[in-house]
């Protein structure tokens, strides 16, 4: 297949890009790197089925020759960048959105949307299934980021039933892995930064919050089967068990050998989920998926490459 992913020089992005090419595909990664960058993508360099083109998808996205597949991962992903940039996170959800599923209508290609367990808002149904329809606060501070990626699907099953173009929709959780941006927010590299400084980790409220963590590799298996089954309706990709941060923030000081502890912060983070876990029965039946790596050994690969960049 000749595949575009968007959002291409991302922390996704860029693992989707080896996948693809390790599976003999041609790749175009295309990115405005807002929040991306060039380095993610530095040894895909002088791959002859590799191309990278400098975009902005909230404008016209033109693309010469057949497209088999559009994959869109463009957008902001963490709440320090779309606090900052929350109107080009709204128009990356909807122009952007509109323009690629416009190239998709185009070349006849099937479209994956990159949406989010973020739709779920602060969510009164633990786990969270697909059925779900979440419970959001529009105006909130992740309101840009929310709804942009709702109406992204919105607008992905309207040109699905509408144009008839062959779409899925993929619903994100928690991933973490080598390529994550050191200074993005998210509690990943915030914790393995300060543990690798030897500072004490910085815990918001009494920790009691729940996450679920899965690492980069297991979400590209899923996306990559997702993309090649006939499975039109949104599947949750994440990993279920189940953890709270405070539990989290010991495991990243026991993998680095930080001995500085942690520290409190008695204020929660305002619209901060209180609880996030996938339930995963649907990617299990349909695409016959489950995660593979524990957390000990992601966290590990993970320390690796941010020994490098810390």
């Amino acid at each position: 297949m000749r595949v575009l992913i968007t959002g291409g020089a991302g922390f996704l992005g860029s693992h989707l890009c080896d996948r693809f090419l390790a599976e003999g595909h041609t790749v175009i990664a295309m990115d405005n790197l807002i929040t991306g960058n060039t380095r993610n993508i530095a040894h895909l360099a002088g791959n002859q089925n590799f191309s990278f083109i400098h975009h902005d998808i909230t404008n016209y996205i033109y693309i010469n020759g057949s497209i088999d597949a559009v994959l869109n991962f463009a957008s902001p992903a963490s709440p320090i960048d779309y606090l900052k940039l929350p109107i080009q996170t709204l128009k990356v959800g909807a122009l952007g959105t509109h323009n690629a599923l416009g190239l998709a209508l185009a070349k006849n290609a099937r479209f994956l949307i990159a949406s989010t367990s973020e739709i779920y808002g602060d969510p009164l149904e633990h786990p969270q299934k697909e059925s779900y329809v979440g419970n959001v606060d529009p105006i909130g501070p992740r309101g840009v980021y929310d709804e942009a990626k709702r109406y992204a699907e919105a607008i992905t099953m309207a040109y699905h039933t509408f144009h008839k173009v062959d779409t899925r929709i993929v619903r994100i959780f928690n991933t973490y892995g080598p390529r994550m941006r050191l200074a993005d927010g998210r509690v990943v590299p915030n914790f393995i930064a300060q543990a690798l400084r030897g500072e004490a980790l910085t815990v918001y409220g009494d920790g009691a919050q729940t996450r679920s963590f899965q690492y980069v590799s297991d979400l590209i298996e899923g996306l990559y089967r997702l993309l090649m089954s006939d499975y039109t309706q949104p599947v949750n990709i994440g990993n279920p068990t189940e953890m709270t941060i405070l539990q989290f923030a010991e495991a990243v000081n026991e993998i680095t050998g930080n001995k500085a502890g942690i520290t409190y912060k008695d204020e929660r983070i305002k619209g901060d989920p209180q609880t996030r876990q996938p339930d995963i029965t649907r990617a299990k039946a349909v695409l016959g998926w489950e995660p593979k790596i524990n957390l000990h050994e992601g966290l590990q690969k993970t320390v690796e490459y941010f020994r490098e960049v810390v």
